[in-house]
C-alpha cells in the first residue's frame, strides 16, 4: 500500500514552511509521525509531493531515516506539469491545487493509495482503519474517506476550512466545503455562510483512500479548468471536488471510514506549541520511540 503526503504548501497563515518545522521531541517533522504510523500498519511505499526546490533535501532526509525496505519517491509539483497538449503562459505564483498535487504522482503509483496532508497529525488508528478498508475492498474498488468529528478539529487561534460530510448509510453522499468555521460565544459557526454546527458533524481532513482511476479524472478536470480560462492566475483544482464529481456521476462510491483517532494540525503559528505538547506526551507515554527512527 502507498501513502501519498502532500507537502507542497507555502504556509501563508503559519508564516513558514510548516512541513519542515521540527515539532517532535527530537525535532522530527510532523509528517514523520504519519509515515511511522503508516509503516506500522502495512504501508510499504511512501510518496511525498513537494516544491521543486525541496525534492533533493527531502529525498536525502527521509532516505536516512525510514527503513531501506520501504520504497520512497519524492516528486515535485510543477506548475508546467500539465496534460499533453495543454499549456499555460500566464502569470501564476503556485501550482494548480491539491488534485494537481496528487496527479503529480501518477507515474509512481499503480495501486490503491492513501492521501494525507504532511502538516496534519492523523493518529495510529486512522492508518489501521485505512489499511483494513483497502484489504477488505479488493474487489469493489471503492474509494474511502477517513473522517473526523468537527469539534475535534477546530483551532482556538482562528477560523478553519473544513469539508462537512453527508452520508447515506456508510457511504458518502456529499462534502460541503465551509471556509470560515470557528467556535465563538454562540457556538460553532461558518462566518462565510452563517451556518451553525453542533460540532458532532463528520468532516474531511483530506485523508482519502484512492484508486489509480482518479488520475484520469483529475486530468480531465485540469483540461476543463484551463480550457475555461476563468481565474487561471489563482484558481485551483481541489481533490475533494474531483472525488465528489466522480461520486455524483456514479464513477465510484466512497465509504466513510471512522478515524477513531486524535487529529491536530498547524494552521496557525500558535498551533505549534499545542502540536509539540501532543507529540511530547505521546512519546513519553511510549506510543512513539525517541528518537523516532533507529
Amino acid at each position: 500500500m502507498t501513502l501519498l503526503l502532500m507537502a507542497a504548501g507555502r504556509g501563508s497563515r503559519y508564516g513558514a514552511l510548516k512541513q519542515f518545522d521540527g515539532l517532535g521531541p527530537r525535532e522530527e517533522f510532523l509528517m514523520e509521525f504519519s509515515i511511522y504510523d503508516a509503516l506500522e500498519n502495512g504501508f510499504d511505499h511512501i510518496v511525498v509531493i513537494t516544491q521543486k526546490d525541496n525534492v533533493s533535501f527531502l529525498q536525502e532526509y527521509l532516505s536516512a531515516r525510514i527503513p531501506d525496505k520501504v520504497k520512497l519517491d519524492v516528486v515535485s509539483q510543477d506548475l508546467n506539469d500539465l496534460p499533453e497538449g495543454v499549456s499555460y503562459s500566464g502569470e501564476r505564483a503556485k501550482p494548480w491545487g491539491t488534485a494537481h498535487a496528487v496527479w503529480s504522482a501518477r507515474k509512481v503509483i499503480n495501486g490503491p493509495f492513501s492521501v494525507i496532508n504532511a502538516d496534519d497529525y492523523y493518529g495510529k488508528k486512522a492508518f489501521e482503519n485505512a489499511a483494513g478498508f483497502v484489504e477488505q475492498d479488493k474487489e469493489n474498488n471503492s474509494f474511502g474517506l477517513v473522517a473526523y468529528t468537527l469539534k475535534d478539529t477546530l483551532s482556538p487561534y482562528g477560523s478553519v476550512s473544513r469539508g462537512v460530510c453527508e452520508q447515506e448509510g456508510k457511504y458518502l453522499s456529499s462534502v460541503q466545503e465551509r471556509t470560515e468555521i470557528a467556535e465563538g460565544e454562540n457556538g460553532i459557526v461558518d462566518a462565510d455562510s452563517g451556518i451553525e454546527f453542533t460540532g458532532d458533524e463528520l468532516v474531511s481532513m483530506n485523508f482519502w483512500v484512492c484508486r489509480p482511476s482518479v488520475f484520469d479524472r483529475i486530468e480531465q478536470d485540469l483540461r476543463s479548468f484551463i480550457a475555461k480560462g476563468e481565474n487561471l492566475e489563482k484558481g485551483e483544482v481541489y481533490l475533494p471536488f474531483v472525488i465528489q464529481a466522480m461520486l455524483q456521476e456514479g464513477a465510484t462510491r466512497v465509504e466513510v471510514i471512522p478515524s477513531e483517532s486524535m487529529w491536530f494540525g498547524v494552521t496557525y503559528a500558535n498551533d505549534k506549541e499545542t502540536a509539540m505538547a501532543h507529540l511530547r506526551k505521546m512519546t513519553e507515554e511510549g506510543q512513539y520511540r525517541s528518537p523516532l527512527w533507529n
